[in-house]
């Protein structure tokens, strides 16, 4: 048995863990990263990096490694590579689920302006604030490189590459990331709105809190649609069942045994 998966997320990296635990002698487990991260953390099991060469491509290459299941782990923001996922599987009559965390769900003092895009985002920001944190990773900045009126802190594991914002800071940084940590980052940087992707999970979710503590508008990026059709599971360990029920059985191996 042979399954791959798209994505170097963190629900990926614990998905493949499961896998490798779950299939039995002979079976195997590949996860496919998009390299665009230097030095990404990797998961148990083969590792490929770099596309695919669009649906197409997916597609052949599903069928020249005889790939019994495919699983799109992408970013929930990654958007192509999930429509490829779903055109490739089709044509290669190979079963596909989606795993994607639950969205963010706002509470009690959040003060969210929920947008469809980052170019949303743009839009609204003048009216909220004037000292942006922004987190919305290092690419899409051009966005909001025409707001010359206000001040940006950018936090990305990478430094992004223009166009971008005139007056802007970057703070490089990987998560996760601590509600005393982001509540010192908006005091020191005197922050006055965020922005950032309904990426869900835990690790960037404490600046939601450090911003409701400050009473902070935080503009919230929607998520793109998954394309029709395709099953969602919400956490690895479902994603596993599903295949059980999919595959006709992961054989488990004994605990601790190889």
């Amino acid at each position: 048995m042979h399954v791959l998966v798209l994505g170097g997320t963190t629900q990926a990296r614990r998905l493949a863990g499961l896998l490798v635990a779950a299939l039995g002698a002979g079976d195997w487990v590949t996860s496919s990263l998009a390299g665009r991260v230097e030095g990404p953390r990797l998961p148990p099991g083969e590792v490929r990096v770099g596309g695919f060469g669009g649906a197409d491509g997916l597609a052949a290459w599903l069928r020249t490694h005889q790939v019994d299941a495919l699983i799109d782990a992408t970013h929930p923001f990654a958007g192509t590579i999930s429509f490829h996922a779903a055109a490739a599987a089709a044509d290669a009559h190979v079963p596909l689920l989606a795993l994607r965390r639950a969205g963010w769900v706002p509470g009690d003092g959040d003060d969210w302006h929920p947008v469809a895009s980052l170019a949303g985002a743009a839009e609204v920001l003048p009216s909220l604030g004037a000292r942006v944190f922004l987190t919305t990773g290092r690419t899409g900045l051009a966005a909001f490189a025409g707001l010359d009126a206000l001040w940006f802190l950018a936090r990305s594991v990478q430094a992004p590459e223009p166009p971008y914002p005139a007056r802007m800071e970057v703070l490089l940084d990987r998560g996760p990331f601590t509600e005393d940590g982001e509540r010192e980052l908006i005091r020191r940087h005197r922050i006055d709105v965020v922005v950032t992707k309904d990426s869900g999970g835990a690790a960037t979710a404490p600046k939601l809190a450090a911003a409701r503590e400050a009473r902070l508008p935080v503009v919230v990026v929607r998520r793109p649609p998954v394309p029709a059709g395709v099953e969602v599971v919400a956490t690895p360990e479902q994603a596993v069942a599903r295949l059980r029920a999919l595959l006709g059985g992961l054989r488990a191996r004994p605990e601790g045994g190889a």
